[in-house]
C-alpha cells in the first residue's frame, strides 16, 4: 500500500513539476523579450543623440528623418570643445561629483552605522524622522537653503553643493541602514568584546563589509552631482565655477543656428561617457547592494 502510494504521488507529481517548469520557461522567455524590447525604447534617445553628433550641418537642413548620417562629422567634438569652456567645466564637474561622492559615502556610513548596530534609546523614533525628511518638496527648502548659505557668505562658491553631502540624506542613510541590518551581529559583539570601540569597529569591519551598499550610494550620489543643474544655476554666478550642466546651455545660447544642435549633441555625448563609465565600473556592486538591501 505504501508502495502504491508512493507510486501515485509520484507520477502525479511529474507532469506538475514538468508543467511547472514549463510555464516558468514561458514566464522567463516573455519577461526577457518585454525587457529587451523596454531596453530598445529607452536606447531610442541615446541613439538618436549620437547620430545627431555626427551629422554635419546640411544633414540638419534636411527636412526627412535619416537614423544614419550621410557622412561621419567626427569633428563635431573637437568642435565642441572648442565651442565653450569644456576643460573647464567638465574639471569643475569631477572636483564637485568626488566631493560629493566622499561626502555622501562617509557621512551617511556613519549615521546609518547608528541606526543599525548601536542600541540607543529613541533610534527608530529619531530614524524615522530622518525617512520623514525623504518627503518633504525640494521646491520649497531653495529659499531659506538660499539665505542660509548667503548668511555664510556661501554664494558663488562650491561650498552649497559640497558640504550637504557631509550631513547625510535619508534615501543614502535607509539604503545603508537595511543593509548593515543583515552583517552578523556576533562578529561586531567579538570586536566590541576584544577592545576595540565604536569607530574602529565600523571602519575595520562594518566598511570593509559593505562594499556594495557604499558602492550603490556612492554611485547615486555621483549621478545626482553630475547631472545638478539647478544648484550650479542658483549658487554659481562666475563661469569659471560652472559645471557642464550649465555648460550645455551656455553652448545653445552662445552658438546660434543649425551648427548648435549637432555641437550640442556631441558635448552631451562628451558629457555622459564617464557617468556610464562609472556605472559600467561599478555594475557589480550596484546591483549586489541594492538586491541585498532589499532581502531583510
Amino acid at each position: 500500500m505504501a508502495i502504491a502510494d508512493e507510486i501515485t504521488d509520484g507520477s502525479v507529481q511529474a507532469p506538475l513539476t514538468k508543467s511547472a517548469s514549463g510555464s516558468a520557461l514561458r514566464h522567463g522567455w516573455g519577461a526577457r523579450i518585454f525587457l529587451i524590447i523596454a531596453c530598445l525604447v529607452f536606447l531610442v534617445p541615446v541613439y538618436w543623440m549620437l547620430v545627431t553628433a555626427l551629422k554635419t550641418p546640411a544633414d540638419l537642413a534636411q527636412n526627412n528623418v535619416s537614423w544614419l548620417p550621410h557622412s561621419f562629422a567626427w569633428s563635431n567634438f573637437s568642435g565642441a570643445v572648442r565651442a565653450f569652456p569644456f576643460g573647464r567645466f567638465f574639471v569643475n564637474s569631477v572636483l564637485i561629483t568626488a566631493l560629493v561622492t566622499v561626502g555622501t559615502v562617509a557621512s551617511n556610513l556613519i549615521i546609518a552605522y547608528g541606526f543599525s548596530c548601536i542600541e540607543w534609546p529613541g533610534r527608530d523614533t529619531m530614524f524615522y524622522i530622518v525617512i520623514a525628511t525623504m518627503f518633504l518638496p525640494s521646491a520649497i527648502t531653495i529659499i531659506p537653503l538660499f539665505d542660509l548659505f548667503g548668511w555664510l557668505h556661501w554664494i558663488n562658491t562650491w561650498l552649497p553643493l559640497v558640504a550637504p553631502a557631509f550631513f547625510g540624506s535619508g534615501f543614502s542613510t535607509f539604503l545603508l541602514r537595511q543593509f548593515l541590518l543583515q552583517l552578523p551581529k556576533d562578529v561586531l559583539d567579538s570586536a566590541r568584546a576584544d577592545g576595540a570601540n565604536e569607530w574602529r569597529v565600523l571602519w575595520t569591519i562594518v566598511a570593509p563589509m559593505s562594499k556594495p551598499a557604499l558602492a550603490t550610494v556612492g554611485i547615486f550620489a555621483a549621478l545626482a552631482a553630475w547631472n545638478d543643474f539647478l544648484g550650479p544655476l542658483i549658487y554659481l554666478q562666475d563661469q569659471r565655477l560652472q559645471t557642464l550642466a550649465i555648460g550645455l546651455q551656455y553652448l545653445r545660447q552662445t552658438q546660434p543656428g543649425l551648427i548648435t544642435v549637432n555641437l550640442l549633441m556631441a558635448a552631451s555625448v562628451m558629457t555622459i561617457v564617464p557617468v556610464v563609465v562609472l556605472f559600467f565600473a561599478f555594475q557589480r556592486f550596484f546591483v549586489r547592494g541594492i538586491t541585498m538591501g532589499s532581502l531583510r
